[in-house]
């Protein structure tokens, strides 16, 4: 708390609108505003939207209760300001925000790659429909968490992907979710900077890599969570690959820092990365959970690395963030899995 109080201090008395709270990001943002506001007093006002408040409500209901969160049910595909006005029960004309924060996303690679069109919807025309909602409530600031793979495929001798990095990626390719959701969170950036010329409204771009902690997905996508769940489970760290893919992680409340600075000082029409610039190995990162998790388990490498291909870095260089807003990386790796497994551990 002590390293954003300053940046907390600035939002006292803010109305915010958030899309996406539900998720990893949302999650740390609301329980991170919740204890500000209690701490300090700063009568922060939130609206989530959500597509099922009362589903989130039963899995996280002590986020549910008033104390600064009110809910609006809802989708970020066909956000408008009457209908959220509607929901609250209020009229349109009274619907008021400070800042907008845009988290909302499409996140399941499967659904992405079966309908590409779809997914560029979520992710680029919600953006849109984001942008229009804050011009139309009167935010001044708006957030919006874009992801390094607007970079594509980061050039092997290239050991960091600055903000100014020249590589894209491949607007043809309709089979890689990574392709595809990269494509259109460029699209999505560029109405960011859009909206800002032509309408007056900050829009600050997070673009964010890899992470770890507490709520992050144990069954999926992510490594992390997905080596941590076996460690935990007392079996063998599998990595389904050959565990050569370069990686690295920002821990959640460095994460959460990170964002909540932007918002109140990042500048509009600027892109921020945000993650780690600590490159780790898929197998290295298996092998660190294990030495701090479950040092008698074994870690399995499941296929023989291919020397014909190159390796497959994501790591991104912060010195913007560094140099022009003072972030920083708080929370280490080791110390990052050892908080995962003691958080997991007690919510069981």
């Amino acid at each position: 708390m002590s390293a954003t109080t300053e940046e907390w201090r600035k939002l006292s008395g803010a109305r915010l609108f958030v899309t996406g709270g539900t998720g990893f990001f949302g999650r740390w943002l609301l329980e991170s505003l919740l204890a500000a506001n209690q701490r300090l007093g700063l009568g922060i006002e939130a609206t989530v939207l959500s597509r099922d408040p009362a589903g989130f409500a039963l899995r996280a209901p002590h986020l549910s209760r008033p104390g600064g969160l009110r809910w609006a049910r809802g989708s970020a595909v066909n956000l408008n300001a009457a209908e959220v006005a509607k929901g609250l029960d209020v009229w349109a004309g009274e619907l008021a925000f400070d800042m907008v924060i845009h988290l909302a996303t499409e996140a399941d690679n499967p659904r992405t790659v079966a309908d590409p069109l779809a997914a560029f919807d979520v992710i680029a025309g919600s953006t849109r429909r984001a942008l229009e909602f804050a011009e139309a409530v009167g935010a001044r600031k708006f957030l919006f968490t874009s992801s390094g793979s607007v970079y594509g495929p980061q050039p092997p001798d290239l050991p960091h992907l600055a903000e100014n990095a020249s590589c894209a990626p491949d607007v043809t390719d309709v089979t890689s979710a990574y392709a595809i959701s990269g494509s259109a969170k460029r699209a999505a950036e560029a109405l960011c900077v859009d909206f800002g010329k032509s309408r007056g409204i900050e829009a600050v771009i997070a673009r964010c890599f890899a992470f770890a902690g507490p709520g992050l997905p144990m069954d999926g996508k992510f490594a992390f969570g997905n080596f941590l769940a076996d460690a935990l489970a007392g079996s063998d760290i599998v990595v389904t690959g050959d565990g050569t893919p370069v990686r690295s992680y920002l821990y959640a409340s460095d994460l959460t820092i990170w964002l909540w600075t932007l918002l109140v000082r990042g500048a509009g029409g600027r892109a921020y990365n945000v993650g780690s610039e600590h490159a780790i190995t898929i197998a290295e990162t298996a092998e660190a959970i294990r030495h701090e998790v479950a040092p008698k388990a074994r870690v399995r490498i499941l296929s023989a690395p291919d020397k014909t291909r190159p390796t497959h870095r994501y790591i991104p260089s912060t010195a913007r963030a560094r140099h022009e807003l003072g972030l920083e990386e708080r929370v280490d790796l080791p110390t990052g899995i050892r908080r995962t497994a003691a958080w997991l551990n007690q919510a069981r």
